[in-house]
């Protein structure tokens, strides 16, 4: 019978320079998307899908990320006794029960793999997920509860991936594609940001990972690869052709890039016109913001 995937791995050790100087003092992964933090999105989708175990691997600085998780008996008591009882309910979504959640320091950025590589104790021998909180991805069903039911299905590591545009293919893991199945495709190989014109595909390797236990087995060989870093994908690819399979999972929704200040913007854009309470005011601005740029053509 196949393992349950019921452990994920969390890496948050980056220092966020693209969004200094707020990042001076503020962990990337708490900068509110409209009115919740980047890796509030990440954890709920890992509820989602049925994950028990929350692994970060953090760094120094992050003392506030792990505040975010914990109970604050004040601020409840507070308001409680003024009957806001639906913003009580929120806060309860942001509270992790105690062992659910471990935190590892990643004391050097040697790259993706040796963030994930970090952690190797925690997992031990079973299978596990991977989230990138900077990529948030919106779905009617989250992206990770799908890869999960496609997984039980297939089995192996699993990699989420989506189509982007030829010039792009140099910023992601790109694969090579073997057999295609529809939302799961097999593989040759993957590439670590491979030049526009050798791109074996225009499939790139997303954010969101599940992964048997070998990969770790692998990231204990691994040597520096793309930029001097220890990549996940090289661990991921060196499985290829043995008796533990890797597949590639064509998502549906949209995935937004909120490592970079644009794509952070979009999704606030996206995430805030899909709300009730915001959709209405915030459309009537952007509509008049489009019209003045009209008139000023």
């Amino acid at each position: 019978m196949r393992r349950k995937v019921t452990k994920a791995i969390f890496p948050v050790a980056g220092m966020g320079t693209r969004f200094l100087p707020a990042t001076k003092s503020v962990p990337k992964e708490i900068m509110t998307l409209v009115d919740r933090p980047l890796v509030q999105y990440a954890i709920d989708e890992a509820r989602a899908a049925g994950i028990k175990e929350f692994i970060f691997v953090t760094s120094r600085g992050k003392g506030a990320l792990e505040d975010y998780f914990d109970h604050s008996p004040i601020l409840e008591q507070a308001l409680r006794k003024k009957g806001k009882t639906a913003l009580l309910e929120t806060l309860k979504e942001t509270n992790m029960e105690s062992g659910a959640i471990a935190y590892v320091r990643q004391h050097q950025a040697l790259g993706l793999g040796h963030a994930v590589w970090c952690a190797r104790r925690l997992i031990a021998n079973e299978p596990f997920a991977v989230i990138l909180p900077d990529d948030v991805i919106a779905a009617e069903t989250p992206c990770l509860q799908q890869m999960i039911e496609a997984y039980s299905e297939t089995g192996g590591n699993m990699v989420a991936a989506m189509e982007v545009a030829p010039e792009q293919a140099g910023n992601y893991g790109v694969l090579d594609v073997k057999e295609d199945m529809g939302s799961v495709v097999s593989i040759n190989g993957m590439v670590e940001k491979p030049k526009p014109d050798e791109a074996p595909s225009n499939l790139a390797v997303i954010g969101r990972y599940i992964l048997e236990p070998s990969v770790l087995r692998n990231l204990n060989r691994m040597k520096s690869g793309a930029g001097g870093e220890i990549q996940l994908t090289d661990a991921i690819a060196q499985d290829i052709g043995s008796d533990v399979p890797v597949y590639g999972y064509r998502f549906r929704g949209q995935r937004f890039d909120c490592g970079s200040k644009a794509g952070f913007l979009q999704a606030t854009v996206a995430f805030a016109l899909a709300r009730d309470d915001l959709r209405d005011d915030l459309s009537r601005y952007l509509s008049s913001i489009s019209q003045v740029s009209k008139a000023a053509e």
